[in-house]
This record gives structure tokens, C-alpha cells and sequence, in this order.
């Protein structure tokens, strides 16, 4: 099957594809549309529909990165914000401002969370997910990916902008998600 990964972000394809392998997977560079919704899992639908709606068809992947902050939680047992919309965040208070509202309220947890859709028709769609806890912590590293710089993965030292690639697929919420649509793929 060949497999198209949807996304314009030439970071998130190096990373996919240094966990998947080179040939595997093709970029294709479509600017979706994404709905603005707290589920990641409907989001990844959305996009899916979309793009078959541009002429996509089978074999089709999209992602969401999430990152839910604990101090912007309602209750303890649900995700906080911004989840899939930390993209706007990073844009509109960028990482330093990820990092002012956790010192703000004194909470630093936090959970990053991929989940890559990939679908194989119209109405055959498998999910990967992957989780990785962290602490929130003042911007540390040279990375302008996401929000890297401010997310320290639980039992680490080293936020991921600290990281090198290889050291960061190997914990990182999106590694994990990536290694599960790995094994799907080639089994």
C-alpha cells in the first residue's frame, strides 16, 4: 500500500520517517483545514474526510499533537487545555507563554499526546496513539518545533529541545504513536 502522510511540517515527516524508515511513507503537502475541536480524534477525522475530498485516496495519514496543561484542567481525571489547539496557542503566547501560565497558576504537569489517523478508505480508519507525561519548565534548548523547548518528559533532565532526534523519537509521545503505526504497517 503506499501510505502519503499529509502534513505541510517538514519536522514531523523527518521525525516519522527516521522511526518508519526512508520509502515508506510520501509527504504530501495539503493545507487542511482543521476544526476547531478538544477531541483529537475528530480532528483527525475531519482531515481525513478532507482530504479525499482534494482527490486523497486510500492510504492516507494525518496527526494531531496535542499538549494538555494540568493547570488549565477542569478536574484532575480530564485533559486540561489547549490540547489540539496548542498549535494556536504557540502562536498567539508562544512558548514562553505556555511556560508564564503554568508558573502562573503554580502546576506545572502536563501530557503531550500524538494521534495519528490513517485511512485505508472512506469508512476504514485505525488510530495510534501515543502519551508521554512531562512537566512544563522555562524555555530550555534551540528548537522552534512546537513547543519543545518547555516540555520536559517525566524522569528526564532534558526537555526535548535538549534532545537529539534519536533520543527524543525514543520517549516522545510521537515515537510512540509512530513505532504502533509502524508495526501495523508491516505486519
Amino acid at each position: 500500500m503506499s501510505v502519503k502522510f499529509i502534513t505541510g511540517s517538514r519536522h514531523k515527516f523527518a521525525e516519522v520517517v527516521a522511526i518508519v524508515g526512508d520509502g515508506v511513507l510520501e509527504q504530501v503537502d495539503i493545507d487542511l483545514p482543521e476544526i476547531q475541536e478538544v477531541d483529537p480524534k475528530a480532528v483527525i477525522e475531519a482531515k481525513l474526510r478532507e482530504a479525499m475530498r482534494h482527490g486523497q485516496e486510500g492510504g492516507l495519514i494525518v496527526e494531531d499533537t496535542s499538549l494538555f496543561l494540568d493547570c488549565l484542567s477542569a478536574s484532575p481525571d480530564q485533559p486540561g487545555l489547549p490540547g489540539p489547539l496548542v498549535k494556536w496557542f504557540v502562536k498567539t503566547v508562544g512558548q514562553e507563554g505556555l511556560w508564564q501560565l503554568a508558573d502562573r497558576f503554580g502546576v506545572y504537569g502536563a501530557e503531550a499526546r500524538t494521534t495519528i489517523g490513517l485511512a485505508c478508505g472512506p469508512k476504514d480508519t485505525r488510530f495510534f496513539e501515543g502519551i508521554t507525561r512531562g512537566t512544563i519548565v522555562a524555555p530550555r534548548g534551540e528548537s522552534d518545533f512546537g513547543w519543545d523547548r518547555v516540555f520536559r518528559p517525566e524522569g528526564r533532565t532534558k526537555t526535548f529541545a535538549e534532545m537529539d532526534r534519536e533520543e527524543k523519537n525514543g520517549i516522545s509521545h510521537r515515537g510512540k504513536a509512530v513505532r504502533l503505526l509502524r508495526d501495523y504497517l508491516v505486519r
